[in-house]
């Protein structure tokens, strides 16, 4: 990987909704690596690079509200020269409960206005680690329920879906996707 981009929504209003999952695992990998996510016009969002084991990847976290993902993702994968394939995209996952996550490669939007605008700007091949919010049981009130906070208990299962994944972090980065998803769907 060579680019691990956490989708979400900038402001402080929604820091802590759960439209934010991508944006937090991408600060947990900040963090794990003592990096600052600093503010880069040019890919209209904050971009941190980090280092581990002889590989280097780029940290994206889009200032554009999700609807607009696509604009960032493709401006700062074109100038490196990042194919899709060689990205991971972290977003939240209605249709899997809280606590769930599973890593995929391509696929459609399923209903993801992030994951639409990337797949216009760059086509539909990059790998996705989908980390689970639950549904709210209602078509109609989808677009209220991702952007509100999760209940005390479903954080708590959304954080240990986080940690899952930042335990495959390592193989993610040597490029070992195969490896890390036998590991991250057979983990409790």
């Amino acid at each position: 990987m060579r680019l691990v981009v956490g989708l979400g929504n900038p402001g402080r209003e929604h820091e802590a909704t759960r439209h934010n999952a991508g944006f937090w695992f991408v600060h947990r990998v900040a963090d794990a690596h003592r990096a600052s996510l600093r503010m880069e016009p040019r890919f209209h969002g904050l971009v941190a690079r980090v280092s581990d084991r002889g590989h280097e990847c780029f940290l994206l976290e889009p200032s554009t509200f999700m609807n607009a993902s696509g604009r960032s993702v493709a401006a700062l994968a074109r100038f490196y020269k990042i194919e899709p394939q060689e990205m991971l995209v972290v977003h939240d996952e209605l249709d899997l409960p809280p606590g769930g996550v599973k890593l995929k490669k391509g696929g459609g939007a399923a209903g993801h206005n992030g994951l639409k605008d990337i797949i216009a700007h760059l086509g539909p091949d990059f790998w996705r680690l989908r980390i689970g919010i639950g549904h709210p049981g209602d078509r109609a009130q989808v677009i209220h329920y991702v952007l509100e906070k999760p209940r005390r208990e479903e954080e708590a299962a959304i954080d240990a879906a986080i940690e899952r994944s930042l335990d495959v972090w390592p193989l993610l980065l040597e490029g070992k996707t195969e490896a890390a998803m036998l590991k991250l769907h057979t983990s409790p």
